[in-house]
């Protein structure tokens, strides 16, 4: 079952977690109107997944899974992306957790919701084998 209701555009509230990871949004992260790449916005929030990840595990991980991600709002040139994780679960060699997308609008300082996703990480061996998390 996925922790992951669809978000709403327009959301008013804050975000979810802890924030892991601020980047700004450049022209070559963008299309010629200026929207930035979905799967750059992606790849944001699966380079704090592992960084989260990591923390949790104690060592190597690797996305397993991402499930259900909607964009509901654009990220335009000049906006910060803000990547909030949240609600960890560890299971033997696992750890899933919801990851939020947030567009700080440039010069206004406003935040609007970009996506959201579950992502599920994989903690590895030496030998790039699923290992056991310690507790």
């Amino acid at each position: 079952m996925s922790m992951i209701k669809r978000p709403a555009a327009g959301v008013k509230r804050p975000p979810a977690g802890e924030l892991t990871l601020k980047v700004p949004a450049m022209p070559r992260d963008a299309n010629a109107a200026g929207d930035i790449f979905g799967g750059w916005v992606m790849a944001q929030m699966d380079s704090a997944a592992g960084l989260r990840a990591s923390e949790v595990a104690r060592g190597r991980v690797v996305t397993a899974a991402v499930k259900e991600m909607a964009f509901v709002s654009p990220v335009k040139i000049g906006d910060t992306l803000a990547i909030y994780t949240d609600g960890v679960t560890v299971g033997r060699s696992s750890i899933r957790f919801r990851v939020e997308a947030w567009a700080i609008r440039y010069l206004s300082h406003e935040m609007e919701l970009v996506t959201c996703a579950e992502f599920i990480m994989v903690a590895l061996d030496k030998k790039g084998k699923p290992t056991r998390i310690s507790s």
